[in-house]
Protein backbone atom coordinates (compact mmCIF):
# COMPACT_ATOMS: atom_id res chain seq x y z
CA UNK A 1 0.00 0.00 0.00
CA UNK A 2 3.04 2.24 -0.40
CA UNK A 3 1.42 4.20 -3.21
CA UNK A 4 -1.93 4.49 -1.44
CA UNK A 5 -3.07 7.88 -0.23
CA UNK A 6 -3.67 7.73 3.53
CA UNK A 7 -7.17 9.14 3.26
CA UNK A 8 -8.21 6.00 1.38
CA UNK A 9 -6.48 3.38 3.52
CA UNK A 10 -9.41 2.85 5.88
CA UNK A 11 -12.10 3.25 3.26
CA UNK A 12 -14.42 0.23 3.54
CA UNK A 13 -17.29 -1.08 1.46
CA UNK A 14 -16.42 0.99 -1.61
CA UNK A 15 -19.36 1.13 -3.99
CA UNK A 16 -18.38 -0.85 -7.12
CA UNK A 17 -19.63 2.00 -9.29
CA UNK A 18 -17.05 4.30 -7.68
CA UNK A 19 -14.01 2.16 -8.51
CA UNK A 20 -11.72 2.43 -11.53
CA UNK A 21 -13.44 -0.60 -13.06
CA UNK A 22 -16.96 0.60 -12.35
CA UNK A 23 -16.51 4.09 -13.79
CA UNK A 24 -14.59 2.67 -16.75
CA UNK A 25 -17.52 0.40 -17.60
CA UNK A 26 -20.02 3.27 -17.37
CA UNK A 27 -17.75 5.49 -19.45
CA UNK A 28 -17.54 2.89 -22.20
CA UNK A 29 -21.34 2.59 -22.10
CA UNK A 30 -22.19 6.30 -22.28
CA UNK A 31 -19.29 8.08 -24.03
CA UNK A 32 -18.42 7.84 -27.72
CA UNK A 33 -15.52 5.52 -28.38
CA UNK A 34 -13.09 8.08 -29.83
CA UNK A 35 -10.15 7.31 -27.54
CA UNK A 36 -8.25 4.19 -26.51
CA UNK A 37 -9.18 4.56 -22.87
CA UNK A 38 -6.99 3.27 -20.05
CA UNK A 39 -8.70 1.46 -17.12
CA UNK A 40 -7.99 4.07 -14.49
CA UNK A 41 -10.01 7.09 -13.32
CA UNK A 42 -8.08 10.01 -11.86
CA UNK A 43 -9.89 11.88 -9.12
CA UNK A 44 -7.36 14.47 -8.02
CA UNK A 45 -3.99 15.88 -9.05
CA UNK A 46 -1.22 18.07 -7.73
CA UNK A 47 1.72 19.29 -9.81
CA UNK A 48 3.38 16.14 -11.31
CA UNK A 49 1.20 13.65 -9.42
CA UNK A 50 -2.18 12.04 -10.01
CA UNK A 51 -4.41 9.99 -7.70
CA UNK A 52 -7.00 7.55 -8.97
CA UNK A 53 -10.42 7.16 -7.41
CA UNK A 54 -9.15 4.26 -5.29
CA UNK A 55 -6.36 6.38 -3.82
CA UNK A 56 -3.35 5.14 -5.79
CA UNK A 57 -0.67 7.76 -6.49
CA UNK A 58 0.99 8.06 -9.92
CA UNK A 59 3.81 10.10 -11.46
CA UNK A 60 2.52 11.73 -14.64
CA UNK A 61 4.87 11.85 -17.64
CA UNK A 62 2.20 13.11 -20.07
CA UNK A 63 0.77 16.24 -18.35
CA UNK A 64 -2.48 16.00 -20.29
CA UNK A 65 -0.66 15.75 -23.65
CA UNK A 66 1.55 18.67 -22.67
CA UNK A 67 -1.18 20.94 -21.28
CA UNK A 68 0.13 21.30 -17.76
CA UNK A 69 3.65 22.67 -17.93
CA UNK A 70 3.25 24.38 -14.54
CA UNK A 71 1.73 21.23 -13.05
CA UNK A 72 -1.71 19.86 -12.29
CA UNK A 73 -3.93 22.14 -10.22
CA UNK A 74 -1.12 24.61 -9.72
CA UNK A 75 -2.09 26.61 -6.62
CA UNK A 76 -1.58 30.03 -8.22
CA UNK A 77 -3.54 29.06 -11.34
CA UNK A 78 -6.38 27.60 -9.27
CA UNK A 79 -6.59 30.75 -7.13
CA UNK A 80 -6.66 32.97 -10.21
CA UNK A 81 -9.50 30.92 -11.73
CA UNK A 82 -11.51 30.94 -8.49
CA UNK A 83 -11.12 34.67 -8.11
CA UNK A 84 -12.17 35.34 -11.71
CA UNK A 85 -15.19 33.00 -11.87
CA UNK A 86 -16.56 34.60 -8.72
CA UNK A 87 -16.72 37.89 -10.64
CA UNK A 88 -17.35 37.26 -14.36
CA UNK A 89 -16.53 34.40 -16.75
CA UNK A 90 -17.57 35.57 -20.21
CA UNK A 91 -18.91 39.04 -20.90
CA UNK A 92 -19.08 38.49 -24.73
CA UNK A 93 -16.34 39.41 -27.13
CA UNK A 94 -17.85 42.71 -28.16
CA UNK A 95 -16.45 43.85 -24.80
CA UNK A 96 -12.91 43.58 -23.47
CA UNK A 97 -12.26 41.89 -20.14
CA UNK A 98 -9.30 42.92 -18.03
CA UNK A 99 -7.71 39.41 -17.94
CA UNK A 100 -8.05 39.15 -21.73
CA UNK A 101 -6.26 42.44 -22.34
CA UNK A 102 -3.65 41.69 -19.69
CA UNK A 103 -2.82 38.29 -21.19
CA UNK A 104 -2.69 39.68 -24.73
CA UNK A 105 -0.26 42.38 -23.61
CA UNK A 106 1.97 39.85 -21.84
CA UNK A 107 2.04 37.53 -24.85
CA UNK A 108 2.74 40.34 -27.30
CA UNK A 109 5.67 41.54 -25.21
CA UNK A 110 7.07 38.06 -24.49
CA UNK A 111 6.97 36.82 -28.08
CA UNK A 112 9.16 39.70 -29.20
CA UNK A 113 7.77 40.57 -32.63
CA UNK A 114 5.12 43.11 -31.72
CA UNK A 115 2.09 41.06 -32.62
CA UNK A 116 -1.59 41.37 -31.80
CA UNK A 117 -3.49 38.41 -30.38
CA UNK A 118 -6.67 36.53 -31.26
CA UNK A 119 -7.92 34.14 -28.56
CA UNK A 120 -9.57 30.83 -29.40
CA UNK A 121 -10.74 27.83 -27.37
CA UNK A 122 -8.15 25.25 -28.43
CA UNK A 123 -5.13 24.53 -30.57
CA UNK A 124 -7.16 23.18 -33.48
CA UNK A 125 -9.37 26.27 -33.45
CA UNK A 126 -6.30 28.51 -33.37
CA UNK A 127 -4.87 26.63 -36.38
CA UNK A 128 -8.16 27.18 -38.23
CA UNK A 129 -7.88 30.90 -37.50
CA UNK A 130 -4.26 31.00 -38.64
CA UNK A 131 -5.21 29.34 -41.94
CA UNK A 132 -7.97 31.91 -42.46
CA UNK A 133 -5.67 34.79 -41.56
CA UNK A 134 -2.93 33.63 -43.95
CA UNK A 135 -5.39 33.23 -46.81
CA UNK A 136 -7.13 36.54 -46.12
CA UNK A 137 -3.83 38.45 -45.94
CA UNK A 138 -2.50 36.86 -49.13
CA UNK A 139 -5.65 37.21 -51.22
CA UNK A 140 -6.05 40.83 -50.07
CA UNK A 141 -2.47 41.60 -51.05
CA UNK A 142 -2.26 39.51 -54.21
CA UNK A 143 -5.26 37.59 -55.56
CA UNK A 144 -7.67 34.77 -54.72
CA UNK A 145 -5.44 32.23 -56.45
CA UNK A 146 -2.78 32.67 -53.76
CA UNK A 147 -4.27 30.42 -51.10
CA UNK A 148 -2.26 27.19 -50.82
CA UNK A 149 -0.48 26.19 -47.62
CA UNK A 150 2.46 23.82 -47.35
CA UNK A 151 2.61 21.62 -44.26
CA UNK A 152 4.79 18.63 -43.46
CA UNK A 153 4.56 14.85 -43.50
CA UNK A 154 4.01 13.35 -40.03
CA UNK A 155 2.75 16.70 -38.74
CA UNK A 156 -0.23 17.08 -36.46
CA UNK A 157 -2.25 20.30 -36.29
CA UNK A 158 -5.64 19.13 -35.01
CA UNK A 159 -8.74 17.19 -35.96
CA UNK A 160 -11.11 19.86 -37.30
CA UNK A 161 -11.36 19.88 -41.09
CA UNK A 162 -8.89 22.64 -41.86
CA UNK A 163 -6.41 21.43 -39.25
CA UNK A 164 -6.86 17.83 -40.40
CA UNK A 165 -6.23 18.85 -44.00
CA UNK A 166 -2.93 20.34 -42.84
CA UNK A 167 -2.09 17.20 -40.83
CA UNK A 168 -0.10 15.12 -43.29
CA UNK A 169 -0.78 11.70 -41.80
CA UNK A 170 -2.73 9.42 -44.13
CA UNK A 171 -4.07 7.23 -41.32
CA UNK A 172 -5.76 10.27 -39.76
CA UNK A 173 -7.06 11.71 -43.03
CA UNK A 174 -8.26 8.77 -45.15
CA UNK A 175 -11.58 8.11 -43.41
CA UNK A 176 -12.66 11.74 -43.78
CA UNK A 177 -11.83 12.44 -47.40
CA UNK A 178 -12.37 14.51 -49.40
CA UNK A 179 -10.44 17.01 -47.33
CA UNK A 180 -10.21 20.75 -47.89
CA UNK A 181 -8.32 21.76 -50.99
CA UNK A 182 -5.28 24.00 -50.93
CA UNK A 183 -2.74 21.96 -48.99
CA UNK A 184 0.56 20.53 -50.19
CA UNK A 185 2.96 18.41 -48.16
CA UNK A 186 6.73 18.48 -47.87
CA UNK A 187 9.25 16.66 -45.65
CA UNK A 188 10.97 18.32 -42.71
CA UNK A 189 14.70 18.89 -43.07
CA UNK A 190 14.40 18.57 -46.85
CA UNK A 191 14.50 21.92 -48.66
CA UNK A 192 14.25 20.23 -52.07
CA UNK A 193 10.82 18.91 -51.13
CA UNK A 194 9.79 22.38 -49.93
CA UNK A 195 11.05 24.08 -53.10
CA UNK A 196 9.16 21.61 -55.29
CA UNK A 197 5.94 22.25 -53.34
CA UNK A 198 6.13 26.06 -53.65
CA UNK A 199 4.28 27.60 -56.60
CA UNK A 200 2.50 30.83 -57.51
CA UNK A 201 -0.47 29.79 -55.35
CA UNK A 202 1.53 29.34 -52.13
CA UNK A 203 0.54 31.76 -49.39
CA UNK A 204 2.02 30.13 -46.27
CA UNK A 205 4.14 27.37 -44.79
CA UNK A 206 2.87 25.77 -41.58
CA UNK A 207 5.34 23.88 -39.41
CA UNK A 208 5.97 22.38 -35.97
CA UNK A 209 9.61 22.89 -35.03
CA UNK A 210 9.36 19.58 -33.20
CA UNK A 211 6.69 17.22 -34.49
CA UNK A 212 4.89 15.98 -31.39
CA UNK A 213 2.28 13.43 -32.49
CA UNK A 214 4.58 12.50 -35.36
CA UNK A 215 7.07 11.03 -32.90
CA UNK A 216 9.20 13.95 -31.58
CA UNK A 217 10.95 14.71 -34.87
CA UNK A 218 13.19 17.75 -34.44
CA UNK A 219 13.77 20.24 -37.25
CA UNK A 220 17.36 20.99 -38.24
CA UNK A 221 18.49 24.57 -37.55
CA UNK A 222 19.91 25.01 -41.06
CA UNK A 223 16.63 23.79 -42.54
CA UNK A 224 14.61 26.30 -40.50
CA UNK A 225 17.02 29.10 -41.43
CA UNK A 226 16.57 28.22 -45.12
CA UNK A 227 12.80 28.03 -44.67
CA UNK A 228 12.72 31.47 -43.03
CA UNK A 229 14.87 32.88 -45.86
CA UNK A 230 12.74 31.55 -48.72
CA UNK A 231 9.54 32.71 -47.01
CA UNK A 232 10.95 36.23 -46.79
CA UNK A 233 12.17 36.17 -50.41
CA UNK A 234 8.83 35.03 -51.81
CA UNK A 235 6.56 36.85 -49.31
CA UNK A 236 5.23 33.53 -48.05
CA UNK A 237 3.98 33.57 -44.47
CA UNK A 238 5.77 31.31 -42.00
CA UNK A 239 3.23 29.93 -39.51
CA UNK A 240 4.82 28.21 -36.53
CA UNK A 241 2.64 25.81 -34.57
CA UNK A 242 3.83 26.00 -30.93
CA UNK A 243 0.76 24.32 -29.47
CA UNK A 244 2.89 21.60 -27.93
CA UNK A 245 6.37 23.15 -28.00
CA UNK A 246 5.47 26.42 -26.29
CA UNK A 247 5.77 27.63 -22.70
CA UNK A 248 9.12 26.24 -21.63
CA UNK A 249 8.74 22.79 -23.13
CA UNK A 250 11.98 22.97 -25.13
CA UNK A 251 14.13 24.93 -22.68
CA UNK A 252 12.98 28.32 -24.02
CA UNK A 253 9.63 30.03 -23.59
CA UNK A 254 8.96 29.24 -27.25
CA UNK A 255 10.77 26.74 -29.47
CA UNK A 256 11.48 29.29 -32.22
CA UNK A 257 13.92 30.97 -29.82
CA UNK A 258 16.15 27.90 -30.18
CA UNK A 259 16.30 28.57 -33.94
CA UNK A 260 17.00 32.32 -33.81
CA UNK A 261 14.02 33.26 -35.98
CA UNK A 262 10.60 34.87 -35.61
CA UNK A 263 7.38 33.53 -37.14
CA UNK A 264 4.97 35.62 -39.20
CA UNK A 265 2.05 33.93 -37.44
CA UNK A 266 2.46 32.10 -34.13
CA UNK A 267 -0.09 29.55 -32.91
CA UNK A 268 -0.23 28.44 -29.27
CA UNK A 269 -2.57 26.64 -26.89
CA UNK A 270 -2.25 23.73 -24.42
CA UNK A 271 -0.14 24.97 -21.47
CA UNK A 272 -1.13 28.60 -21.96
CA UNK A 273 -4.20 27.98 -19.80
CA UNK A 274 -2.61 25.78 -17.13
CA UNK A 275 -5.36 23.22 -17.76
CA UNK A 276 -8.07 25.65 -18.87
CA UNK A 277 -9.17 25.59 -22.54
CA UNK A 278 -7.54 28.35 -24.56
CA UNK A 279 -5.68 28.88 -27.83
CA UNK A 280 -4.17 31.94 -29.43
CA UNK A 281 -2.88 33.36 -32.71
CA UNK A 282 -0.30 36.16 -32.75
CA UNK A 283 0.68 38.13 -35.88
CA UNK A 284 2.36 41.44 -36.63
CA UNK A 285 0.43 44.50 -37.78
CA UNK A 286 0.83 44.08 -41.54
CA UNK A 287 -0.72 40.62 -41.26
CA UNK A 288 -3.22 40.99 -38.42
CA UNK A 289 -4.88 43.95 -40.18
CA UNK A 290 -6.40 41.39 -42.56
CA UNK A 291 -8.81 40.45 -39.77
CA UNK A 292 -11.50 43.11 -39.47
CA UNK A 293 -14.89 42.90 -37.70
CA UNK A 294 -16.92 40.05 -39.17
CA UNK A 295 -14.01 38.08 -40.62
CA UNK A 296 -13.36 35.83 -37.62
CA UNK A 297 -14.65 35.21 -34.13
CA UNK A 298 -15.24 32.76 -31.29
CA UNK A 299 -18.05 32.82 -28.73
CA UNK A 300 -15.97 31.50 -25.85
CA UNK A 301 -12.53 32.46 -27.16
CA UNK A 302 -10.56 34.50 -24.64
CA UNK A 303 -13.09 34.06 -21.86
CA UNK A 304 -12.08 35.84 -18.69
CA UNK A 305 -11.53 32.67 -16.62
CA UNK A 306 -9.15 31.06 -19.13
CA UNK A 307 -7.29 34.33 -19.61
CA UNK A 308 -6.91 34.80 -15.85
CA UNK A 309 -5.41 31.30 -15.76
CA UNK A 310 -3.05 32.26 -18.59
CA UNK A 311 -1.85 35.34 -16.71
CA UNK A 312 -1.20 33.18 -13.64
CA UNK A 313 0.76 30.66 -15.76
CA UNK A 314 3.05 33.35 -17.16
CA UNK A 315 3.55 34.92 -13.73
CA UNK A 316 4.41 31.51 -12.28
CA UNK A 317 7.08 31.01 -14.94
CA UNK A 318 8.60 34.39 -14.18
CA UNK A 319 8.61 34.04 -10.40
CA UNK A 320 9.86 30.46 -10.17
CA UNK A 321 12.47 30.11 -12.93
CA UNK A 322 10.62 27.12 -14.33
CA UNK A 323 12.19 27.27 -17.78
CA UNK A 324 15.73 27.11 -16.40
CA UNK A 325 14.78 24.25 -14.07
CA UNK A 326 13.05 22.34 -16.88
CA UNK A 327 16.12 22.66 -19.08
CA UNK A 328 18.23 21.07 -16.34
CA UNK A 329 15.80 18.23 -15.64
CA UNK A 330 15.30 17.72 -19.39
CA UNK A 331 19.03 17.10 -19.79
CA UNK A 332 18.90 14.70 -16.84
CA UNK A 333 16.00 12.72 -18.37
CA UNK A 334 17.62 12.67 -21.80
CA UNK A 335 20.87 11.44 -20.25
CA UNK A 336 19.01 8.64 -18.50
CA UNK A 337 17.25 7.57 -21.68
CA UNK A 338 20.50 7.66 -23.67
CA UNK A 339 22.13 5.57 -20.95
CA UNK A 340 19.46 2.92 -21.56
CA UNK A 341 20.18 3.07 -25.30
CA UNK A 342 23.86 2.42 -24.66
CA UNK A 343 22.96 -0.51 -22.41
CA UNK A 344 20.32 -1.99 -24.73
CA UNK A 345 21.44 -1.07 -28.29
CA UNK A 346 19.56 -4.00 -29.84
CA UNK A 347 16.26 -2.87 -28.31
CA UNK A 348 16.40 0.96 -28.46
CA UNK A 349 16.68 2.54 -31.88
CA UNK A 350 16.81 6.22 -30.93
CA UNK A 351 16.34 8.80 -28.19
CA UNK A 352 15.37 12.22 -29.54
CA UNK A 353 13.87 15.54 -28.59
CA UNK A 354 14.65 18.79 -26.84
CA UNK A 355 14.13 20.02 -23.29
CA UNK A 356 11.27 18.06 -21.72
CA UNK A 357 9.80 17.00 -25.05
CA UNK A 358 11.44 13.63 -25.60
CA UNK A 359 10.79 10.26 -27.17
CA UNK A 360 12.35 6.82 -27.10
CA UNK A 361 11.92 4.64 -30.18
CA UNK A 362 12.38 0.89 -29.87
CA UNK A 363 13.23 -1.80 -32.40
CA UNK A 364 10.50 -3.76 -30.63
CA UNK A 365 6.71 -3.14 -30.76
CA UNK A 366 6.77 -2.66 -27.01
CA UNK A 367 5.04 0.70 -26.54
CA UNK A 368 1.55 -0.60 -25.68
CA UNK A 369 3.01 -2.99 -23.12
CA UNK A 370 4.96 -0.14 -21.53
CA UNK A 371 1.84 2.01 -21.24
CA UNK A 372 -0.24 -0.68 -19.51
CA UNK A 373 2.65 -1.92 -17.37
CA UNK A 374 3.47 1.69 -16.51
CA UNK A 375 0.01 2.16 -15.01
CA UNK A 376 0.50 -0.96 -12.91
CA UNK A 377 3.76 0.59 -11.68
CA UNK A 378 2.03 3.94 -11.06
CA UNK A 379 3.61 5.75 -14.02
CA UNK A 380 1.45 7.55 -16.59
CA UNK A 381 3.04 7.24 -20.04
CA UNK A 382 2.00 7.94 -23.63
CA UNK A 383 2.78 6.21 -26.91
CA UNK A 384 2.74 7.77 -30.37
CA UNK A 385 3.22 4.46 -32.23
CA UNK A 386 3.72 0.79 -31.43
CA UNK A 387 7.44 1.49 -31.31
CA UNK A 388 7.65 4.95 -29.74
CA UNK A 389 6.90 6.33 -26.26
CA UNK A 390 6.70 10.10 -25.80
CA UNK A 391 7.53 12.01 -22.62
CA UNK A 392 5.79 15.35 -21.97
CA UNK A 393 5.91 15.71 -18.19
CA UNK A 394 5.07 18.86 -16.30
CA UNK A 395 8.13 21.07 -16.08
CA UNK A 396 8.06 20.71 -12.29
CA UNK A 397 9.17 17.05 -12.19
CA UNK A 398 12.29 16.22 -10.24
CA UNK A 399 15.24 13.84 -10.48
CA UNK A 400 13.59 11.34 -8.16
CA UNK A 401 10.64 11.13 -10.57
CA UNK A 402 13.02 10.62 -13.49
CA UNK A 403 14.91 7.91 -11.60
CA UNK A 404 11.64 6.02 -11.07
CA UNK A 405 10.93 6.15 -14.79
CA UNK A 406 14.42 5.02 -15.82
CA UNK A 407 14.35 2.14 -13.31
CA UNK A 408 10.97 1.01 -14.69
CA UNK A 409 12.13 1.17 -18.32
CA UNK A 410 15.32 -0.72 -17.53
CA UNK A 411 13.41 -3.47 -15.77
CA UNK A 412 11.06 -3.84 -18.74
CA UNK A 413 13.87 -3.83 -21.30
CA UNK A 414 15.91 -6.32 -19.33
CA UNK A 415 12.93 -8.65 -19.12
CA UNK A 416 11.78 -8.33 -22.73
CA UNK A 417 12.63 -10.83 -25.45
CA UNK A 418 13.24 -9.91 -29.10
CA UNK A 419 9.49 -9.72 -29.78
CA UNK A 420 8.97 -7.16 -27.02
CA UNK A 421 7.16 -9.68 -24.82
CA UNK A 422 8.06 -10.39 -21.21
CA UNK A 423 10.36 -13.40 -21.04
CA UNK A 424 8.37 -14.77 -18.13
CA UNK A 425 5.23 -15.20 -20.28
Amino acid sequence: MANKDKKYENKKNINAAETNTGIFKDGMKYLMNTYTRQPVVFEKAKMQYLWDIEGNKYIDFTSGYGCLNVGHSNKEVVEAIKKQVSKIIQPSNIYFSQPQVMLAKMLSELTGFGGKVFFANSGAEAIEGAIKLARKYSTDKYNKQRYEIISFKNSFHGRTFGALSATAQAQKQTLFEPLLQGFRYAAINDMDSVNSAINDSTCAILIELIQGEGGINVCDKKFIASLRKICKQKDILLIIDEIQTGFGRTGKLFAYENFNIFPDILVMAKSLGGGMPIGAIIAGDEINRAFVPGTHGSTFGGNAASCAAGVAVLNYFKKNGIIEKSLEIGKYLQSGLKGLKEKYPSKIKEVRGMGLMLAIEFFLPIASELISSGLENKLVLNKVSDFTVRFLPSLVINKKNVNSLIAFLEKKLKGANDNGKDKKN
